[in-house]
């Protein structure tokens, strides 16, 4: 009898043990599902856009840079990423594009440069009797074979001789070749070329006031390689230092001109049956290095001058007669060499054209003021930004992206933007002229293609800003803008990639 109460007391312990344990483990269950659904929301978190991109900037090779990233929706404006967007920092070359939509919007895509051939005197039979004056307006393309053509018009008039001098006329702008902060040491690469109101690109990149020095791998009688000059012109002088060697030595060619002169030193082993080494230099003085090509390119076509010939610069006279002219291609044409090619020379060359445009005078003061209130038409607070020039070259520019992206947004409203984004390089595109400075850059999709942005490089300062399509076709604008870093441009400019990319293969819905 005992021992069954015992077993029933048992039973019913067992019992009430059983019906307690059942609710907490389904309250053990329902925590664990909690716990299981949060981090399943944590991984979703951590692939939104602001966690990928935070990530990236997390980058080693970012520290002790200043680096600032801004996303925005292209339709609404809505700003989906902003790390530092606000700080002003170096643009480099993005400077360009406050360049070019101040170009478009002030002297309009189909605006053309003029160069004049005019003369103050008469054509009696097949002589010019008077001088002859060359008169540029600020074209960045014009070229020998435009001389050329200028000496056949003339021939068409009988124009044999001429007796007078030949002048040069680059009065459209003021005489400041050089824009105020440029280093000295660039002085004598094409990304420093002085800006003329005449100048002379030496092929169809249209690198103004710069000759393309060629180094051969032929010899001379003396051993030196054989150095050749593009276009031929007297005006500068060649210091041959080089040397030809075996060819199983080393190619050490180096190419620079001297600080305000025109001796450009070549020194330098050239081994045989090498390629030839090519650079760009820039020219002291570009508006009597074209006189003297043009002169150079009469002579070549059957017109001499004849008694005492002078020539110098001097304003040619309103009265005098235009004998031919040629006009430059259109803006909307020069864009892509420009931004294709981040030329500078143009960058500066279109600076100087707007202020004399608007405020009858080609300087630098002009034309930047002009962009500034190009600018502030755009959505951009010029209050937190500092334009030194037209072309980036200048440590002293300072943009914040933020503002570089208002800009960016708000110019899709113009009739122009197609023209604009045109000239923007393309991501992955071998050719030059589309692809241009990234065509070397992301060639892999999502990004090959669809990122459309602008490049910028000095020495510790990188950028790219621009347009990019997501994954669920939600077109962005952005910009990255990095300064103060040390170290190789490749591991820089690789984030940039990383990022731009990220918004290429993002969902943002």
């Amino acid at each position: 009898m005992g021992w069954k109460i015992c077993k029933k007391s048992t039973l019913l312990i067992l019992a009430i043990i059983v019906l307690a344990i059942i609710p907490i483990a389904i309250q053990d269950e329902f925590v664990f599902t909690k716990v299981s659904n949060a981090t399943e929301n944590a991984e979703v978190q951590a692939n939104s856009l602001e966690e990928k991109l935070s990530k990236i900037l997390t980058n080693k090779r970012l520290d002790g840079t200043t680096t600032s990233v801004s996303v925005m929706h292209a339709n609404t404006g809505d700003i989906l990423f902003s790390e530092n967007s606000d700080r002003r920092l170096h643009p480099a070359s993005n400077m360009k594009l406050l360049t070019s939509v101040a170009a478009l919007e002030i002297l309009g895509e189909n605006y053309q440069f003029t160069t004049q051939v005019r003369t103050n005197g008469k054509v009696k039979g097949k002589v010019l009797h008077g001088d002859l004056f060359l008169q540029g307006k600020g074209d960045p393309t014009l070229l020998k074979s435009d001389m050329k053509q200028m000496a056949v018009d003339m021939k068409e008039q009988g124009i044999r001789k001429v007796k007078g001098n030949i002048i040069a006329d680059d009065t459209w702008y003021d005489d400041e070749r050089l824009s105020q902060d440029l280093n000295w040491s660039d002085e004598s690469f094409y990304t420093g070329a002085q800006v003329s109101a005449l100048t002379l690109s030496p092929n169809q990149d249209y690198d103004a006031g710069t000759v393309i020095v060629h180094v051969l791998p032929q010899a001379t009688e003396s051993g030196k390689a054989i150095i050749e000059v593009t276009p031929k012109t007297d005006y500068i002088k060649i210091v041959n230092r080089t040397q030809i060697v075996d060819a199983d030595k080393p190619k050490d060619i180096a190419i620079e001109r001297e600080h305000g002169t025109n001796r450009i030193i070549v020194e330098g082993t050239m081994p045989k049956k090498a390629t030839q080494v090519r650079s760009w230099v820039a020219v002291w003085e570009p508006t009597m290095y074209t006189l003297d090509v043009f002169q150079k390119t009469l002579h070549e076509e059957g017109i001499d001058f004849i008694g005492k010939t002078e020539a110098f610069m001097k304003a040619a006279p309103v009265n005098s007669t235009i004998l031919t002219e040629k006009e430059s291609m259109p803006l909307k044409d020069l864009l892509i060499p420009f931004m294709k090619l981040s030329n500078n020379g143009h960058g500066e060359v279109l600076t100087k054209e707007m202020g004399k445009v608007v405020h009858g005078e080609g300087s630098w003061k002009k034309g930047l003021a002009v962009m500034e209130q190009v600018m502030e038409q755009f959505g951009a607070s010029t209050d937190t930004m500092l334009l030194r020039d037209g072309s980036g070259m200048s440590h002293k520019n300072m943009i914040p992206a933020s503002e570089l992206l208002q800009v960016l947004y708000h110019v899709q409203e113009q009739e122009w933007f197609p023209l604009f984004k045109n000239s923007l390089p393309v991501a992955g595109v071998e050719d030059r002229l589309v692809g241009g400075t990234l065509r070397h850059r992301m060639q892999e999709a999502p990004a090959k293609g669809n990122v459309i942005a602008k490049t910028g490089s000095l020495k510790g300062m990188s950028t790219l800003s621009g347009y990019v399509t997501t994954k669920d076709q939600q077109p962005l604008i952005f910009s990255i803008m990095i300064n103060n870093y040390i170290g190789s441009s490749e591991e820089i400019t690789a984030i940039e990639d990383q990022i731009a990319s990220t918004l290429a293969a993002h969902e943002l819905e």
